[in-house]
């Protein structure tokens, strides 16, 4: 699956709508290897080229954060509407405006898949689905499999999307109208009928993005332990973790009851384990004598012994490991936080690289010394800019004319030239 376009608005701070755009301008860098490594085709109709990476500059509570938030919320709504009528609570309009304070929230999203483009979307508030739709291009014409408006299906094609039609038949039948919610989408209504098929696979495609926009997260450091299960996983988690100049020789996962646990295991931590099945990982490093002879392999405990930074990489790198080897999207706030610039730098490397074929790196950065034109395309760049009123809008480098191919991005984002900075007042005052 091909990320093309993801668009929001009036959610949180971002008032107006905004749209992520993963297609490759029609533009041509400095350097000619970062124009062929870092974009990607496929056979489909409108011959789109898709960008590898995409990173998202901006102050801090530019709203950043904001736009992974909205992807969050738009999967999760499309998962759970049909069990959960309260995952639209996750709904949270721009509330800095009378206009937009009591509007609907707007999500849509344009992919590919097997040459299919599809394109869905729907606005909604807290309490239900004001409008869906459901657009599919297989060939040249782009075609409504559906159009949603309030509790009735206004268009629908009977042909190409006929598992619309039987559950439609069925809602005609259903008095009580069990079966389709206000408050919960058609889509995914759709989807847990076994005649849904299409409806299911178009949410499998949606649902299979990675998304990562917390640090430190339980979930992530146990799904990494469980992947050192898998030889290939286990592998490449060493091999990504050394080339990170992380010194472990391996890693380790034994498990060990609850009165094992190390005496100086942070209390936080340790409440973690309570009433769980314990699994503890040990990283090994190489020991050496006085004269700087290798003896053996120490052993140490990985949550204890090892940095924050080390931690990260290890909790990140099964889910780079996924996004590469299935084409994936990931999706990262954050992405440098507890990173040296170079090994960010690297990472960006492995997807802007001729052996990805199809995975797609999202992030969020502060980190300045990525604005390279021999490591990015203007096209691959973004901007997040709040206004006077609170409103925060997306923009992309390559939106800017006359910037040259040779122009130093980060010397010129430093001084300002394409907004998205901080405007800073005088510390001095804060010293008595």
């Amino acid at each position: 699956m091909e990320l093309q376009e993801f668009s929001f608005g009036n959610f949180r701070s971002f008032k107006e709508i905004n749209t992520l755009n993963l297609a490759a301008a029609k533009l041509k860098s400095k350097y000619k290897t970062v124009d062929e490594n870092n974009v990607f085709t496929t056979d489909n109709s409108e011959n789109v080229s898709f960008l590898k990476s995409k990173v998202i500059y901006g102050a801090n509570a530019s709203g950043k954060s904001n736009i992974i938030k909205s992807l969050v919320t738009f999967i999760k709504i499309i998962n759970n509407s049909v069990k959960d009528a309260h995952v639209l609570h996750m709904v949270d309009p721009f509330r800095l405006s009378t206009e937009t304070e009591h509007e609907p929230s707007f999500f849509q999203i344009i992919f590919w898949d097997k040459n299919t483009k599809y394109r869905y979307g729907f606005e909604l508030n807290n309490e239900r689905i004001l409008s869906e739709w459901l657009y599919g291009k297989p060939g040249e014409r782009e075609m409504c499999f559906f159009i949603r408006e309030g509790n009735d299906i206004i268009e629908l094609d009977k042909t190409n999307f006929s598992e619309g039609d039987k559950l439609n038949s069925l809602l005609i039948d259903d008095k009580e109208n069990d079966l389709f919610r206000n408050d919960s989408l058609f889509l995914s209504a759709l989807s847990s009928f076994g005649f849904g098929k299409l409806s299911k696979h178009i949410i499998e495609c949606i649902s299979s993005f990675i998304i990562i926009s917390g640090l430190g997260h339980q979930g992530m450091y146990e799904y990494a332990g469980d992947s050192l299960d898998n030889i290939e996983k286990k592998q490449y988690i060493l091999n990504f973790l050394k080339k990170g100049d992380i010194g472990i020789e391996d890693l380790i996962s034994v498990e060990i009851s609850n009165k094992d646990l190390p005496d100086n295991l942070d209390n936080n931590i340790r409440k973690e384990y309570e009433n769980k099945k314990i699994k503890l990982l040990l990283s090994s490093r190489k020991k050496f004598d006085e004269r700087m002879k290798f003896v053996e392999n120490e052993s140490f405990s990985f949550r204890i012994s090892e940095s924050e930074g080390t931690q990260k990489l290890f909790e990140l790198s099964p889910f780079i490991y996924n996004a590469l080897k299935e084409n994936k999207t990931i999706i990262i706030d954050e992405f440098d936080a507890r990173f040296h610039p170079l090994l960010t730098r690297k990472i960006l490397e492995l997807f802007n690289s001729k052996d990805n074929k199809g995975a797609q790196l999202i992030f969020t950065t502060h980190n300045t010394n990525l604005l390279s034109s021999k490591l990015l395309r203007r096209d691959q760049i973004e901007f997040v800019e709040k206004d006077r009123y609170g409103a925060s809008s997306l923009y992309s480098l390559a939106q800017f004319k006359g910037v040259r191919n040779d122009a130093s991005f980060e010397k010129d984002y430093i001084h300002g030239k394409y907004g998205a900075i901080p405007f800073l007042g005088n510390f001095k005052n804060l010293v008595d």
